[in-house]
């Protein structure tokens, strides 16, 4: 019940305690001395935000982590679902400190591409928006795949029902059910729906945990890999599914644009919260999945147990979890055809590196025309795009029965892109001592941040020296990951290529 409270929108009803209200308070008033606030801001409980991203990250791969663990052993495995934790969680730690930068409630790739990147902003945003497609068609292929076996093992007779086992029939049904709920604006308003595809996520976690504590399946497994790998090009074709598990970097931006309290501490929070809570899950059901079955385990666990009820309704919870992750998709799919829609070359005497007092021209404009909300778009192009992108997606699922291969690349570039080439590039040329939108931060908030980084532990202590060395320390790291971005688009485009027909 208390969490049920805090996600109504209480999450951050913190003030009221004695010692901590006036000092947040007071780091909020100081964050927005001189700069105004754009677009939706400032109503997201913690709670809220970190359920979202954890049902944008947690999906239905969580089931493949078992197999992946197979061909990579146990020890290998378990280590690399930490270090792409690790680095998917950094990624998403220099979009906070990279929206510190512009206007609160304004923050997305779009703006930062504007001031570090300008000419380059179409190709971002039409990478995150053909990403975000792709991956909202492969739900409702998902969608209609299972629904047919799982009417099947509720009711033997549903078989001799033709459209009870149609897969167009399941997908047009289910897209009444989206419909409207990728017609909301705010990523917030998804909180619900995120909490009951975080219970289908339970249910699927403890199906895998129950399995393998009753052991039912033990008969039939096959031996284990400790420290051993299967093979070298196993192990290659199994690195992407566990590196793009966390991949939640597209929503971020939003989130930290809602969140009722933006300070260091709560969103670097709610990043931590978020990667170790799917990191928990991702190895718990890996470890148990896999010493259920051993080497015999299959890409979908919950599909190779014995037909059961409990089976059958993880088949469910599995619709149920795509399902309410297909509007988690639309939302930066939108925003990013919106801003692909606005872009417009930038020559170099215009690029607004070169007024950096004057940030409000990223933004969308005050002049006359069709009335606007919070994100900028106005009803009729909000409509537009969001019909859009949901009549496409419904073609091509009803017309398509796999887009494995297409996604394959698509998450390739994509995915790395926004997870860790974007956020590294991004900081490290926003941060540079010579940037006017550096020093304009550095000018306005330079006390928020020592005060900040004291009160809250999190980088303080050290005096200027210290904070200055932390800063070049960043980053340096923040190129690095980027660095590790393009291996990693590297590394997983010729494993597709080379690799794509292995016997897996």
């Amino acid at each position: 019940m208390s969490a049920y409270l805090a996600i109504n929108g209480d999450g951050d009803n913190h003030d009221v305690r004695p010692g901590s209200s006036n000092s947040h308070r007071g780091m909020r008033q100081r964050s927005s001395r001189g700069r105004k606030e754009v677009g939706i801001v400032g109503q997201a409980g913690w709670l809220s935000s970190v359920i979202n991203l954890v049902n944008t990250i947690v999906g239905a791969g969580v089931l493949a982590m078992p197999l992946a663990l197979s061909r990579m052993g146990m020890v290998l495995g378990v280590i690399v679902i930490l270090w792409a934790g690790l680095t998917a969680g950094f990624g998403l730690y220099l979009q906070t400190r990279c929206a510190r930068y512009l206007e609160r409630g304004s923050a997305s790739f779009f703006a930062l591409s504007q001031i570090t990147y300008p000419n380059a902003a179409v190709i971002f945003d039409a990478a995150i928006a053909i990403k975000c497609f792709g991956v909202g068609v492969s739900y409702l292929i998902i969608i209609g795949d299972l629904m047919p076996g799982v009417v099947q093992g509720f009711s033997e007779n549903a078989a001799g029902v033709s459209f009870l086992v149609d897969r167009h029939f399941w997908v047009t049904g289910f897209m009444l059910i989206v419909i409207p709920l990728s017609f909301l604006r705010r990523l917030d308003s998804l909180k619900y729906t995120s909490v009951i595809a975080l219970i289908s996520i339970g249910y699927l976690v403890i199906l895998v945990v129950a399995h393998f504590i009753k052991g039912d399946t033990m008969a039939d497994r096959s031996a284990i890999r400790v420290v051993r790998w299967e093979s070298a090009v196993a192990t290659l074709s199994s690195f992407p599914v566990i590196v793009f598990a966390y991949t939640c970097h597209q929503n971020m931006f939003s989130i930290l644009n809602e969140i009722g309290n933006n300070s260091h501490f709560r969103t670097t929070g709610v990043v931590g919260a978020s990667i170790g809570i799917s990191g928990f899950i991702y190895i718990l059901v890996a470890i148990t999945g896999y010493l259920s079955f051993g080497n015999a385990v299959a890409g979908n666990i919950v599909s190779i147990y014995a037909p059961a009820v409990s089976s059958t309704i993880g088949k469910a919870a599995i619709v149920i979890l795509v399902m309410f992750s297909y509007p988690l998709q639309v939302h930066p799919c939108r925003a990013s055809v919106d801003a692909v829609l606005k872009w417009r070359p930038i020559k170099r005497s215009e690029s607004p590196q070169a007024s950096p007092s004057r940030p409000a021209s990223l933004f969308p404009s005050s002049k006359s025309g069709p009335p606007t909300r919070g994100d900028g778009m106005g009803e009729t192009r909000f409509a537009a795009i969001t019909t859009a992108i949901i009549v496409l997606s419904y073609i091509v699922a009803m017309t398509v029965s796999s887009l494995e291969k297409v996604l394959a690349y698509v998450g390739s570039t994509g995915s790395t892109s926004i997870s860790f080439i974007l956020p590294g590039l991004f900081y490290y040329k926003i941060s540079s001592p010579d940037s006017p939108y550096h020093q304009r931060l550095m000018k306005e908030n330079d006390d928020e941040e020592e005060e900040g980084d004291e009160d809250e532990g999190l980088l303080g202590g050290g005096g200027l020296k210290g904070g200055l060395w932390r800063k070049r320390l960043l980053r340096r790291l923040s190129v690095a990951l980027a660095i590790y971005g393009v291996v990693v688009m590297i590394t997983c485009l010729i494993t597709n290529t080379l690799f794509a027909v292995a016997p897996h």
